[in-house]
Parts: C-alpha cells; structure tokens; sequence
C-alpha cells in the first residue's frame, strides 16, 4: 500500500497524486496540517527531514522531494508511461521539472503563503509566530516566510514571484505553439508537475497571466478536465473552498497587477 503524506493546496502534493492517478494506482492519504504546522512535528520530521509535502511511503520506505517522487513513481510502475519520448523529450521534460523546483515553486509559495497560511499565523502572538517560524528546517525557506509573514503581498519576494510566472508563462507559450505538450507531442511528467501551479491561479482567478498566453490557458484547460486532474485537485476544491478563495484573490488582485505593472 502506498501512503502520501499530503496537503490539498500544496502543488507539490498536487503533483504527485495526478501521477498516481494517471497510473490508475491505489493509495492512501494521511493529510498534514501546513497551517498549524504540522509538518514540523518530530514525528514527521522522522519522516522527512525538510519537514515539507509531500512524502510518500512504500513498502516501509520514505521516498521525498516531490519530482522525485513522480520519477520514483515512473520507475515503479512503467505499464501507463508518463516518459515515453525520445532522450531529448526526456531531456525537455527534465528542465521543465527543474524550472519547476528551483523557480516556479519559491513563486508560487510567495504567492499562495501570504493568502492561505498567514492568516493563521497572525491569530498567535508575535512569540508563538516566530517560535514556529525558527521551527522551519532550510534557512532560506524559513526567512521567506519571516518576510511573507510581515509584508504580506508587499515582499519583495512576491515582486519577484508575480514576474517568475511572467517568464515562464511566456516561455511556455513559445513551446505550446510548436507542440501539445511540454516535453513533445506526448502528455508527460513535465505537465502533471507544472498543471497545479496553474491552479493556483485558477482559484484565486487571476486569469490575467493569460492575457497574452491564450496556448498556455487551452493547454491548462485540457489538464484540468483530465479525469487524473479531477480526482487529484478539483476534487479537493469544495465549493464553498472555491468562493472564498476567488475573493480572496479579488481583494489581492490589485496589487498582483501592479507588482505585473498593470496599474
């Protein structure tokens, strides 16, 4: 039996179940509080040392870091493949896995943070806030978070953030214009890993990163009436969940469009 440590919003979980749901593989979830910072409690820590999500376990053994984790999954069980190009689409949907980890991630963390798990940071004491905050294992994770927690949207790290999606939207849409997928003309690991951090801004429906991308938005949509996208993240989307979120992302709008030099 496979178990995944996981969070509902957490894109990097998000990845991972698309996988096992493309792969048609049973398992079972064991959800971490991120807001109350469960993740950092010494048992999980046990589990994985860099006290994040997701972490999945199989057959005893802890296997972390999520694009590990798909790969592991694709060696594991190869009958649904999700590398079936040639080396040089392998090679393709490599560096976009890699976008993925080293840029796209830290963004969207200095997005989604400040909206979902600062409020509740900021229901504690300034000691409770930071006792939990030092709790974080990698320094620049943990001063992100210090920043995020007292500038909200106005971080620097959300300036950056906001042009990091920027980028790699335009660079995808050069690369959706020349193939279906990201890695070629096959649905690969390179579009379950990116697909979720698009549902980040589906939720807070800031459809404005597509203004000028209509090939990125066809190609999101596509993933997201996958059956594997439905039962991996819209399913976690109730409809309540979704309303506030959209206003959450309403009221944040105006400064997301500023830090894109909108207004």
């Amino acid at each position: 039996m496979i178990t995944l440590y996981t969070h509902p919003m957490s894109p990097c979980a998000q990845k991972v179940r698309i996988v096992l749901a493309e792969k048609q593989l049973s398992w079972q979830p064991r959800l971490i509080n991120l807001q109350q910072k469960e993740n950092l409690e010494p048992w999980y820590l046990a589990l994985n040392p860099l006290g994040v999500v997701p972490t999945l376990v199989e057959d005893e053994t802890p296997i972390i870091e999520s694009s590990i984790i798909c790969e592991y999954l694709e060696d594991r069980y190869p009958e649904i493949s999700l590398r079936q190009g040639s080396a040089a689409e392998t090679a393709q949907m490599r560096f976009w896995m890699k976008h993925i980890d080293t840029k796209l991630h830290p963004s969207c963390g200095a997005l989604q943070w400040p909206l979902v798990m600062r409020p509740a940071l900021l229901e504690k004491t300034a000691e409770e806030q930071q006792a939990l905050i030092n709790q974080v294992v990698e320094k620049p994770r943990r001063e992100r978070q210090r920043r995020l927690l007292e500038q909200g949207l106005l971080a620097p790290d959300v300036v950056d953030a906001v042009k990091t999606y920027a980028t790699t939207i335009d660079m995808m849409e050069q690369t959706l214009k020349r193939q279906e997928w990201l890695a070629g003309d096959q649905f690969s690991l390179a579009d379950c890993a990116m697909a979720p951090y698009f549902q980040t801004i589906k939720q807070f429906g800031w459809e404005i990163f597509f203004a000028s991308a209509p090939t990125v938005a066809k190609w999101f949509n596509a993933i997201s009436n996958r059956k594997s996208y439905q039962l991996a993240v819209s399913a976690d989307f109730s409809d309540q969940l979704c309303t506030e979120l959209l206003q959450t992302g309403e009221e944040a709008l105006p400064i997301i469009r500023q830090h894109l030099g909108l207004s």
